[in-house]
């Protein structure tokens, strides 16, 4: 069983790690048939981010993609299932029962996942993706004296149960500005704010447990979440990649990852 797929560079010349939780599209058998068959696949899935970043080993960066859907386990909310946010959104935890507009995603409607399952679970998928992130942490921190976690998502452009606009093109997540120093931040900002993109910071997405618990800028070890509405870099139907849209925002990203290797090597 493959949790997740490792992509290394031939040789590591930048001091980033990329990791994309939410892209996974396999299913154990027994979860799957247990889910109602309408749902599948899970359209809150980040369709196709680990192609969207997919020139990121060229450049010296390493990628860390997960195998397995969300609706398993979600490898960006909180190991107890509390809530990362508290201002009356659709909140889904680790082991989620409904979909992002609340709707239940098992047969027999369960409003939760039992407790010795979610504990089964996090010990199969959680915990090992976990593991081998900080292992490319501190490897890479061990080479460059500090390191810096992009943790990549996209979401469609309306979810009205999470936020009652639309989403802007890009949303910054540094967790309240606490994740990553302030110079990358400003960088990241300034970089993703010249492509003619609207962008938003923290709001309404702050990052979520992987940029909150790696984020640790007094040990050198930044973090920060981008998250992208779907229709920036698939169809308008956010479901088929959409090269030209696509190319535009995957020389964006290059741009953005380029200057944020500058400034680590300033810090």
């Amino acid at each position: 069983m493959t949790l997740f797929d490792l992509t290394r560079p031939a040789a590591p010349l930048l001091p980033i790690v990329i990791s994309v939780p939410h892209a996974g599209t396999d299913f154990p058998a027994d979860v799957r048939a247990a889910l109602k068959p309408e749902l599948l696949p899970p359209d809150d899935t980040d369709w196709l981010v680990q192609q969207l970043y997919d020139f990121a080993p060229a450049l010296g960066i390493p990628m860390l993609c997960a195998r397995y859907s969300r609706w398993v386990i979600d490898l960006n909310r909180n190991p107890d299932s509390s809530p990362l946010y508290g201002d009356g959104r659709v909140l889904t935890g680790l082991c989620p029962a409904t979909t992002f507009l609340g709707e239940p995603i098992y047969a027999d409607e369960r409003p939760h996942v039992a407790a010795a399952e979610v504990a089964r679970r996090k010990a199969l998928y959680f915990e090992p993706y976990h593991r081998a992130l900080q292992q490319l942490l501190d490897e890479t921190k061990a080479r460059f004296g500090h390191v810096l976690l992009w943790d990549c998502h996209s979401i469609r452009r309306h979810v009205p149960a999470i936020h009652a606009g639309p989403f802007p093109d890009l949303i910054l997540g540094s967790a309240d500005q606490t994740s990553a120093s302030p110079a990358l931040i400003e960088q990241a900002l300034q970089q993703l704010g010249s492509g003619g993109y609207s962008l938003g910071h923290n709001a309404p997405f702050k990052g979520g447990f992987i940029t909150r618990h790696f984020g640790r800028p007094a040990a050198q070890q930044h973090a920060l979440q981008l998250e992208m509405a779907k229709d920036v870099y698939l169809d308008d139907r956010e479901q088929a990649y959409d090269h030209p849209r696509a190319a535009h925002i995957r020389a964006l990203l290059r741009q953005t990852l380029l200057a944020l290797d500058g400034s680590l090597r300033l810090l």
